[in-house]
C-alpha cells in the first residue's frame, strides 16, 4: 500500500470520529460507504443488532449527538493495518472517549475499532466498522 493511501485511511478514520465530536454530519457521512455496516459490542451489554447502511449509521450518530449536552472527544491511536490489498484494507485502532462538562474532563469509555476500509470512486471509506467497548457509558 502506498503512503498516500495510508495517510488517506488515517484521515477517514479521524474524520469519522471528529465529525461525531463536532456534531458535523457533513464531515462524518462521506467516511462511510452507502452500504456500510456498524457493529457495536459493549462488554456486558448483550447482543446489539448491527446498523446497516450509511443512513442507519448517521441516525445512530445523530441520536447520540442529540442525547447529550457535554462536549465529547473520541481519540483514536495505535492505528495499524492487519491486511491491505489493492482497494481495501483491514485497520485496527484503539479508542478512548472523553467527556467535558462543568470544567471537568472524564473518561467515558475505551475500546477497539476493527475497520474494513475500501476505496470507492478514488476515495477511502469505511465499509464495515466493528467497535468493541470495554465498558458501557
Amino acid at each position: 500500500m502506498n503512503p498516500l493511501d495510508i495517510i488517506a485511511i488515517h484521515e477517514v478514520l479521524a474524520k469519522a470520529v471528529s465529525g461525531l465530536d463536532q456534531r458535523n454530519v457533513a464531515l462524518m457521512e462521506p467516511c462511510f460507504t452507502s452500504d456500510a455496516r456498524f457493529e457495536l459490542e459493549i462488554k456486558g451489554a448483550g447482543e446489539i443488532p448491527p446498523f446497516v447502511g450509511r443512513e442507519a449509521i448517521m441516525k445512530l450518530m445523530t441520536d447520540s449527538m442529540n442525547s447529550h449536552t457535554e462536549d465529547r472527544r473520541h481519540v483514536i491511536s495505535n492505528i495499524y493495518f492487519e491486511s491491505a490489498e489493492e482497494g481495501s484494507a483491514r485497520v485496527v485502532s484503539n479508542l478512548v472517549a472523553f467527556q467535558s462538562e462543568h470544567g471537568k474532563i472524564n473518561v467515558m469509555t475505551s475500546g477497539v475499532y476493527r475497520d474494513l476500509v475500501k476505496k470507492v470512486d478514488g476515495k477511502w471509506q469505511i465499509a464495515v466498522r466493528h467497535l468493541a467497548l470495554d465498558v458501557p457509558f
